[in-house]
């Protein structure tokens, strides 16, 4: 006959191993990896992107091209992003970035609800922000999860989780280079 207490505690273990092997790395796994990612440096001048949004299936929703401006008043930046979309769309977003002394960054934008919170590690920077977006005739508060990947001093890779009620519903995928 099998003890209810030990299932139980079974059970208990299980969940806690898959939770834990869902969990997303922390960025200080990533401390010795190179080239160094310098968020002030990499983000400063012009910079151009180009990427797609996937939906939760990984299907792909659309295309876009983001030119970037980026300067910097001591540890303080500003971060114009203009996104065309390939359907025509287009959007800004002026991001405030604030750099801290342990590596950690801070953000605002009118399209952000509350801060951006992130630091970076090695080669990778990480951040976490609420963003409100179009959706239909109206708007959609979500999460996204951006990890930067620093591939050479002028190239990196972001990779951005858009999430709803813990669900993974969208992916961006940029690839940035100084220009």
């Amino acid at each position: 006959m099998i003890n209810l207490a030990h299932a139980k505690a079974a059970m208990m273990a299980f969940l806690v191993l898959l939770l834990a092997s869902c969990s997303a790395p922390n960025v200080e796994y990533y401390k010795n990896t190179l080239p160094e990612f310098d968020f002030k440096t990499f983000f400063n001048g012009n910079l151009k992107a180009y990427g797609v949004v996937q939906d939760f299936k990984g299907e792909l929703i659309r295309k876009l091209v983001v030119d970037m401006n980026a300067t910097w008043e001591g540890n303080e930046g500003v971060i114009t992003e203009n996104f065309v979309y390939d359907d025509g769309e287009t959007q800004t977003r002026v991001w405030y970035v604030t750099l801290e002394p342990d590596n950690a960054i801070s953000g605002r934008a009118d399209d952000v609800l509350g801060m951006a919170k992130g630091k970076s590690n090695g080669s990778v920077f990480h951040w976490n922000y609420d963003v409100e977006i179009p959706y239909k005739e109206s708007t959609l508060s979500v999460n996204f999860d951006d990890w930067m990947y620093l591939v050479t001093q002028s190239r990196l890779i972001n990779r951005t989780s858009i999430v709803k009620f813990g669900i993974e519903v969208g992916e961006v995928t940029l690839v940035i280079e100084k220009i």
